[in-house]
């Protein structure tokens, strides 16, 4: 709210209409969330809801700097971009923590994301590959919303056979590597440095 009275106060209306827009898509995204809980979502799904509930407010706030240092319309695309595939690796990894990380690093349950219905890459990839036994252990979990049926650790070595964690890793760091190339043709600085750093950063946190 604090940037929307900004906004108003500067009148600089294309950078309400920005925050608009930015407020639209994250609502879109929760709303779409609650209507997918405790359904296997296709792969399209996933992206379209972390791209309204994390990516597009990390491509959001690059336009939004780019259009305070006056950048060119060829610039503000190149750092939305950016942005944009930040937040997907940021949201991939962020999900596969979810599933293989300890309570102690989380500072969470583990599994949150399937506890509260949630289904994201790692499981889809898995999904498209499983048994139909399998993938009933899995609609279990997100209909029980706790792991009393069907436990943690039998969804995660289902996931490690199929190679599906590794997939979604693979996945952020392609993610990583687009938002790089979205700024290398950007002059020599500090600034850009530190924007090259930061997919990596991403990509190789635990927490």
């Amino acid at each position: 709210m604090q940037a929307f009275k900004i906004a108003v106060q500067e009148r600089n209306f294309r950078i309400l209409d920005v925050l608009i827009d930015l407020t639209q898509q994250m609502v879109e995204g929760e709303l779409l969330q609650m209507e997918k809980l405790g359904k296997c979502i296709s792969l399209d799904e996933h992206f379209d809801l972390i791209f309204r509930k994390t990516a597009c407010l990390f491509s959001v706030s690059m336009r939004l700097a780019s259009i305070l240092g006056k950048s060119t319309e060829e610039q503000e695309e190149r750092l939305a971009e950016y942005g944009r595939n930040l937040g997907l690796a940021f949201q991939i990894v962020d999900d596969v923590l979810d599933l293989t990380a300890s309570e102690e690093v989380l500072g969470k349950p583990v599994a949150s994301d399937l506890r509260e219905g949630k289904v994201t890459m790692a499981v889809i990839h898995a999904l498209e590959r499983c048994t139909p036994a399998e993938r009933k252990a899995v609609e279990t979990v997100l209909e029980e919303r706790a792991f009393h049926t069907v436990q943690h650790e039998q969804i995660l070595e289902m996931l490690t056979r199929y190679g599906s964690i590794q997939h979604a890793y693979d996945s952020a760091l392609e993610r990583a590597e687009v938002a790089r190339r979205a700024i290398c043709s950007f002059p020599d600085s500090e600034i850009k440095r530190a924007l090259l750093f930061v997919p990596e950063f991403v990509v190789e946190r635990n927490s």
